[in-house]
């Protein structure tokens, strides 16, 4: 096969291989393990990858030789409709264990799968019936065509807006269900949605800068760099195992959102909807008193993985409610409530000697935190200095005031 091995061919050939190997690698794992995100995050490097095929391949002299110009002017390699869609479909799988692909979401599809029906068209018509190049009579590639590149940018731009946005609605449901909600973050998503977004802000700069997308030679540093971002999200998604314990449902054209219980039917709202309470309504005051007294009487809070289910069944109600009675009873969400006893009972340990008994980290870990990270930030946010400066004045005088 003819392949013209140069600097810039066999740079982003090394990146291409990389890429197709770690879509099999992840495609593998999605079916060695149950966890739909790593095939989403395979089509995504894959979909990567074979972008990059006009450019190897252009600089590797495909387009001075046929077949193989044939072959890559009516091959669809760059399919930037559909790589917004995947990157949003992963953010999901990766954040709600409750995501399942339904009719509704082959409507993302669609574009992409226009665009193949586009291409479809022009190899019928130029191969088929007319035998002659009329749709490629100017010999240009139209999978470089600015139009398509363009909305293609649109595309990948407005699938990222709704990867963020689902990601701000993931964490609003966490802290009002989870008191480990720092656990469950997925500092990884913003990592990777990061690296997305950079891609992006390259190629408006490289068109900005080149607006002639099929100019080889300076488009060729576009591509370098959008290889490296790719091989840092395929490598870095293979190495994380990622797998959400919170199930939900969002709805279209709104804030709101539910969480499903037990992977069942049954479907409950979580006080993301801001249902307004009297704040003097006697009914509000006799659960600020029931929760305050299961909570300091059984000590919920030293269970690390204490969640909202577990309050509500404890009061025999559901967490429909527990949420909003926290919500507007105290003036917090559920994760800020529950380690805020955490922290209190942390200050009553110091103030009696448990220092000389054990670490810092070993009293936060005893008071229902499970990371010193989250144990530091909390203790600051909620006394206005750090752990070790409240060891330190206290052990001074004994005389500080929280």
């Amino acid at each position: 096969m003819h392949f013209h091995f140069s600097l810039y061919s066999s740079l982003l050939l090394i990146f291409f291989s990389q890429g197709i190997i770690f879509s099999f690698l992840l495609f593998k794992k999605s079916f060695s393990q149950p966890n739909n995100s790593d095939r989403w995050l395979g089509a995504f490097v894959l979909l990567c990858s074979i972008y990059l095929l006009p450019w190897m391949l252009g600089f590797a002299g495909w387009y001075s030789q046929e077949p193989y110009r044939n072959i890559l002017l009516y091959m669809p390699t760059q399919q930037v409709l559909l790589i917004g869609p995947i990157i949003y479909f992963y953010t999901q799988s990766v954040l709600n264990s409750n995501f399942k692909i339904t009719p509704k979401h082959w409507l993302h599809i669609l574009p992409a799968l226009a665009y193949l029906g586009y291409r479809l068209t022009i190899f019928v018509v130029d191969k088929l019936i007319l035998q002659q190049p009329y749709f490629y009579s100017n010999g240009r590639d139209k999978n470089l065509d600015n139009w398509y590149q363009i909305l293609g940018f649109g595309s990948m731009v407005f699938y990222f807006w709704l990867s963020l946005k689902y990601y701000a609605t993931y964490k609003k449901i966490i802290f009002q269900t989870l008191s480990f909600a720092d656990k469950v973050l997925f500092g990884w998503i913003r990592r990777y949605l990061a690296a997305f977004i950079l891609m992006q802000i390259l190629w408006l700069l490289f068109f900005l800068f080149y607006p002639n997308w099929g100019n080889f030679k300076e488009k060729w540093w576009y591509y370098l760099s959008f290889s490296t971002l790719m091989y840092y999200i395929g490598i870095t998604g293979y190495a994380n195992n990622l797998k959400s314990i919170v199930p939900f449902k969002t709805f279209d054209n709104k804030s709101d959102a539910v969480i499903v219980l037990n992977n069942s039917e049954k479907e409950e709202e979580i006080g993301l909807i801001n249902v307004g309470i009297d704040t003097a309504n006697p009914l509000l005051e006799n659960w600020k008193i029931k929760i305050t007294q299961l909570l300091e009487h059984e000590q919920l809070y030293l269970n690390p993985e204490l969640t909202l289910l577990d309050v509500a069944q404890k009061l025999n109600s559901n967490q429909t409610n527990i949420s909003k009675m926290i919500n507007q009873g105290f003036k917090v969400n559920f994760n800020d409530y529950i380690n805020n006893y955490r922290v209190q009972a942390a200050i009553n340990l110091i103030k009696t000697g448990e220092m000389k008994r054990q670490t810092l980290l070993g009293i936060a870990m005893d008071c229902g935190f499970n990371s010193k990270t989250t144990f530091n930030r909390c203790f600051k946010k909620y006394t206005g200095v750090a752990p070790k400066e409240f060891v330190a004045n206290t052990m001074v005088d004994n005389k500080f005031n929280v």
